[in-house]
């Protein structure tokens, strides 16, 4: 029996995206991304984390079912992916109808709106790596979803870097610049569902 020996670091091994593919599962629930050949593990989500991808999932979906014809949302385990060798799961994801037209749904390359929802775990990959990558992918806005700070901060492109369209704290509210109307309060995102224990 041969076991597969697993390496995220890029001295060690870079993979492709076949290679990717047929990867195990990692451990424990998480998942793996793929950017640029080198391989990142990402746990699995938290209490806190699926809190808020709740809130905001029923928020944007519930914006998007209101506007027919706007575009669609995307979940957990859609994916981005380009190339041979980048393969990343956004959180929550739109597209926008005009980008559907050009998209094929099975490689999704970019979107208008992606959310990152970050734990202490994510945060500095979340905010360095995934982020950048997520800049040279062509995405039109990024809002990233602090739940230990309960902050939301919304960054769009200015050329080659991101530009921090602001940081929205508890009682605040986030006006999407690509998803005309689309506001989200901020403090639902982080407080605790009734429902839950």
């Amino acid at each position: 029996m041969t076991v597969q020996t697993v390496s995220t670091s890029p001295l060690v091994k870079r993979y492709t995206l076949q290679e990717f593919w047929e990867l195990p599962e990692p451990p424990g629930g998480g998942h793996y991304e793929l950017i640029r050949g080198v391989l990142y593990m990402v746990p699995p989500p938290s209490g806190p984390h699926n809190n808020a991808w709740g809130e905001l999932n029923e928020r944007l979906c519930a914006f998007v079912i209101g506007h027919p014809g706007i575009g669609r949302v995307f979940g957990p385990r859609a994916a981005i992916w380009i190339d041979d060798d980048t393969y990343i799961e956004p959180d929550l994801m739109f597209l926008s109808a005009d980008l559907l037209q050009k998209t094929d749904l099975g490689k999704i390359r970019t979107a208008d709106l992606v959310i990152e929802i970050s734990s202490p775990a994510t945060a500095v990959y979340d905010r360095t790596t995934k982020a950048d990558t997520y800049l040279y992918l062509g995405v039109r806005e990024l809002w990233l979803v602090d739940t230990e700070r309960r902050v939301i901060e919304q960054r769009v492109p200015e050329g080659r870097t991101w530009h921090i369209g602001g940081r929205f704290g508890m009682g605040a509210e986030v006006h999407s610049r690509v998803l005309q109307g689309f506001v989200c309060p901020v403090s639902p995102v982080f407080a605790e569902h009734p429902l839950a224990r």
